[in-house]
C-alpha cells in the first residue's frame, strides 16, 4: 500500500498543478485540445482523491454489518475512477473534438500552449517514472500485462495507466497543435481533442474490466489452488479435497472455503484436530489468507462404477 500511495500522491500533485495551467493556456490560445487536456487533468486529480479515499476506507475494521471488513471499498472506488475517465475525460474530449472539427475556431497565439505542454510532459513524465518504478517492484518476473491482470490492488495499475495516457495525450496535442499552426489547419485542434478522448475511453474500458472483475470477487490462482490441495490431502485424516472456494476481500486479504471429505472412520475430535491442522498449515504458507472456513462432507465413489458422486 505504501508504494501505491507514493505513486498516487505524485500523480495528484502533478495533475493539480497542470490542470490549472492547461485551462489558462487553453483560454488564452483558444485551443479546444488544450481545454480537453485540462479536463483530462481535472479528472485525473479527482481520480487520485477517490483512490486515496478508497484506500482509507478499505482499512476500516470489521463490524457487525461487515464481518469480513471493508476491503472491497478500494475495488468500488477504482471502478468509479474508470467510469469517470470514460464519461468526464473521454466523453467531454470526444464531444469537444467533434464540435471543433465541424466548426473549427481560429487558434490564438500557441506560445503558451507549447510552454504548458512541455512543462506538463516533464511533470507527467516524472509521475509516470515513479509509478513505473513502484509497479516494477510488484510485478517481479511477470510481463506487464500478466502483472496487471494478476494484480489484486487496482491502485497500482490505475495510476500507471492514467499517467501513461496523459503523456501520450500530451504528445498527440503537441503534434496536432504544431502541424495545425504551421499549415493553418484549424480543424486539427479538434482532431487532437478527439484522439485524446478516444485514448481515454480505451484506457477506461481496460480499467473498468479489471476493476469489475475484482469487485465481483476474483479467486486465488490455479497454482495456489494446487498447492493448497497438496497441503490438505497430505493430512492423514483427509480422504479428498472436494472443492476450493475463494475471493479477495482486499488486495491483502483472502477468504477461503474448503469442502473436505474426511476418512469415514474418524470421530468428531479427530476431525476437529484435522481442521485445526489444515487451517494453520494453509495460513502459515499464505499470509494473505485471513479466513479459512472448512466444511466437512462425504465423498462417495462407489454408488455407481461409472459415476463419481459428490455430496
Amino acid at each position: 500500500m505504501a508504494s501505491s500511495n507514493k505513486s498516487i500522491y505524485s500523480a495528484l500533485a502533478a495533475n493539480l498543478l497542470i490542470a490549472v495551467t492547461k485551462f489558462i493556456a487553453g483560454f488564452i490560445s483558444n485551443s479546444a485540445a488544450m481545454i480537453a487536456e485540462g479536463v483530462h487533468s481535472v479528472v485525473d486529480t479527482a481520480n487520485q482523491l477517490l483512490l486515496l479515499l478508497g484506500l482509507h476506507r478499505s482499512k476500516k475494521k470489521p463490524d457487525a454489518r461487515h464481518p469480513f471488513g471493508y476491503g472491497k471499498e478500494l475495488y468500488f472506488y477504482s471502478f468509479i475512477v474508470s467510469i469517470l475517465i470514460f464519461g468526464l475525460g473521454g466523453g467531454v474530449s470526444v464531444y469537444q473534438g467533434i464540435a471543433h472539427i465541424i466548426h473549427p475556431d481560429v487558434p490564438g497565439n500557441p506560445t503558451w500552449s507549447y510552454v504548458v505542454l512541455c512543462s506538463s510532459v516533464v511533470f507527467e513524465g516524472t509521475s509516470l517514472v515513479i509509478a513505473t518504478k513502484e509497479f516494477n517492484k510488484l510485478r517481479g518476473d511477470q510481463t506487464w500485462w500478466q502483472a496487471i491482470t494478476n494484480s489484486k490492488d487496482p491502485s497500482t495499475f490505475l495510476v500507471l495507466f492514467e499517467d501513461g495516457a496523459a503523456v501520450i495525450g500530451l504528445f498527440i496535442v503537441m503534434i496536432c497543435l504544431f502541424i495545425g499552426h504551421r499549415y493553418h489547419l484549424d480543424y486539427l485542434d479538434g482532431v487532437a481533442s478527439l484522439l485524446v478522448g478516444l485514448l481515454l475511453i480505451g484506457v477506461s474500458i481496460i480499467l473498468a474490466r479489471e476493476s469489475r472483475s475484482l469487485l465481483m470477487g476474483e479467486g486465488i490462482s490455479k497454482q495456489t489452488k494446487a498447492r493448497i490441495t497438496e497441503i490438505v490431502e497430505q493430512d492423514a485424516d483427509v480422504q479428498k479435497l472436494m472443492h476450493i472456494l475463494s475471493t479477495y476481500q482486499s488486495p491483502s486479504e483472502i477468504l477461503l472455503m474448503l469442502i473436505i471429505a474426511f476418512e469415514q472412520n474418524r470421530d468428531t475430535q479427530q476431525i476437529n484436530d484435522a481442521i485445526s491442522r489444515i487451517r494453520n498449515g494453509v495460513k502459515d504458507e499464505y499470509s494473505l489468507i485471513h479466513f479459512v472456513i472448512i466444511q466437512p462432507d462425504i465423498y462417495m465413489d462407489k454408488i455407481d462404477p461409472n459415476v463419481q458422486t459428490y455430496i
